[in-house]
């Protein structure tokens, strides 16, 4: 999922997790339980639609973990938990599952959950007049492609209800990741009669929803700078559940967020950089992310928490226009950033260069034991080299028959990314004779719509994982997928991902030789130039416990946080 699509980085699932208990150095407090459970936190960008079927922002996805619940829970360390799914049994050739599911839960407007809620959902997903962007999830489910290609109905879906408690997946392939997805809220139930009542509506504002998860989203209007999560009383585990509210405000230069066994989440944007800082040294926020000069200063500071995130932020050429088909010019762009400064320098909150679009520490190769991107042939063109980037520089405006060139870099106006393209403007300028580079930072929604209709130059994207396996990252650039942003297509490329999932699917180590060898050919060609692995430093009150993160996604699990005295 996408950081900049509704701000979010988001994407749910999961690859490390861990439990936040506060550092090591912190008082922790009397222990006892605070009589006010609300807390406070900053994001970087409004809210979007928090239509399950609609989004492929990270922050939507997050709040969605929290306001809804799937079949499973992803728990620490991406551990599957039961949630509504209580047995699953799966047949001998893996292509069938039978989910029992919890008799009794209900939605926020009392409504039962069904099984049908199930089945409704993942049929409104893939039914191409939904236009879901994450559609491509549901292949290798029986008949999902050829629903999204128009060719059957969205009724052949291998998703059927035997009577309201059991739900029954037929696979056409086997599917390694399956259990993982099934804890993704895209796969998540939605109440027909809901939707069908608030029509084009639905998910635009809190009170045109209803909620089956620890929490449900109130106090957003759609466009407002602030949001809360407020304790779902329907909810069937709500004994679990401590925190009464938690309250999200936006900060344009912070993107971490959220908190749940409190009754109330507040959500909260501010625009200004040390605005979330001085709210949490005077106790009106309780996390903050910090970014820049701010993380550098208080590096030493006993509340500082530092998370990595399995993303990759990269430079998305639109490879349909000229300019940017010459594969010299993408090299000679990529290797005249200095990487090392922009991490070190620009950014400082932990983020570095892992020369990969699969994140660092997403993945095992099952045959080495070694991270997946241990095997990645990295290319010289992820190695800031000045002197050749020019060259190839020159050699391809000869190609292209200019002596000069201009382009605009599209990017979010969150506080972090100005500073990012303002240094690789100052960058590319300075080591490419001729090159004039043109900004443009725009709200995220607005970045969003233009990345999906590929009206842009030069853009900034990102990707956030969503579940604990390379083809996450490496599915989006097979050629048509919604989210292909540079649209770039190679052949051999497309062979291999496709290879992954069908007749290698079964065999782990063919599928991550299939997967190392797409991710070498991607890189090798500049499909998109890697610029970063993101992570952040974040000032964590030390009466917050309990709060569970994701590092795939980079979302949190707020149903068993709680507030301290």
């Amino acid at each position: 999922m996408s950081n900049i699509q509704v701000g979010l980085k988001v994407g749910l699932v999961i690859s490390a997790a861990l439990i936040l208990t506060g550092c090591s150095s912190q008082k922790s407090g009397s222990g006892k339980l605070a009589a006010k459970q609300e807390f406070t936190t900053a994001v970087d960008s409004e809210l979007s639609t928090v239509d399950l079927s609609k989004t492929t922002s990270v922050q939507t996805f997050e709040v969605l973990n929290n306001i809804d619940e799937g079949l499973y829970r992803l728990g620490k360390d991406s551990k599957i938990e039961n949630a509504l799914a209580t047995k699953t049994n799966i047949s001998n050739d893996g292509l069938k599952y039978t989910f029992n599911l919890r008799k009794g839960t209900k939605w926020s407007n009392g409504d039962p959950v069904t099984a049908k809620d199930f089945v409704y959902s993942w049929r409104r997903t893939v039914n191409p007049k939904t236009a879901s962007q994450y559609g491509y999830l549901f292949s290798g489910i029986q008949n999902a492609d050829a629903i999204q290609a128009n060719k059957k109905s969205p009724n052949s879906l291998g998703i059927k209800a035997d009577g309201n408690y059991k739900l029954v997946v037929t696979l056409e392939k086997k599917i390694p990741y399956f259990k993982l997805l099934m804890g993704f809220p895209l796969f998540f139930p939605q109440n027909q009669k809901v939707v069908e009542k608030f029509g084009d509506n639905y998910g635009t504002k809190s009170a045109d929803m209803v909620y089956n998860g620890p929490f449900k989203l109130t106090s957003w209007n759609g466009t407002g700078m602030t949001w809360t999560l407020a304790k779902n009383q329907n909810y069937w585990d709500k004994k679990a559940v401590k925190l009464d509210k938690l309250h999200y405000q936006v900060t344009k230069d912070h993107w971490d967020k959220k908190a749940v066994k409190l009754d109330k989440l507040h959500y909260q944007v501010t625009k200004d950089p040390s605005t979330g800082y001085n709210q949490f040294k005077t106790d009106k926020l309780q996390y903050v992310g910090l970014s820049g000069v701010l993380a550098k200063n208080l590096k030493n500071n006993k509340n500082l928490v530092t998370r990595e995130t399995s993303s990759c932020y990269y430079l998305a050429f639109n490879q349909k226009k000229k300019l940017f088909k010459n594969l010299k010019i993408r090299e000679a762009i990529s290797m005249a950033i200095d990487r090392g400064q922009l991490t070190k320098k620009i950014l400082g909150d932990g983020s570095f260069n892992s020369q990969s679009f699969v994140s660092k520490g997403l993945s095992i190769n099952p045959k080495t034991g070694k991270d997946f991107t241990a095997t990645t042939a990295k290319p010289d063109s992820l190695t800031y080299n000045p002197t050749k980037a020019k060259a190839l520089w020159k050699a391809g405006l000869k190609e292209l028959g200019i002596t000069k060139m201009s382009f605009t870099l599209l990017s979010s106006d969150e506080f972090a990314q100005k500073q990012v393209s303002e240094y690789l403007q100052s960058q590319l300028e300075k080591n490419l004779p001729g090159l004039k580079v043109n900004l443009r930072n725009i709200p995220f929604q607005t970045l969003l719509s233009r990345q999906k209709s590929h009206n842009y130059q030069v853009t900034m994207g990102d990707w956030y994982a969503d579940f604990a396996d390379p083809i996450t990252f490496l599915n989006i650039l097979t050629s048509g997928n919604p989210s292909n942003v540079p649209q770039w297509s190679n052949k051999q490329y497309d062979k291999l991902i496709k290879a992954s999932s069908t007749t290698d699917a079964g065999n782990a180590d063919k599928r991550f030789e299939d997967m190392t060898k797409a991710q070498n050919i991607l890189l090798d060609n500049q499909g998109i130039t890697p610029l970063y692995q993101s992570a952040s430093k974040n000032l964590l009150s030390s009466k917050v416990k309990g709060i569970i993160y994701n590092t795939a996604g980079a979302t949190y699990n707020y149903k068993n946080a709680y507030i301290v005295k």
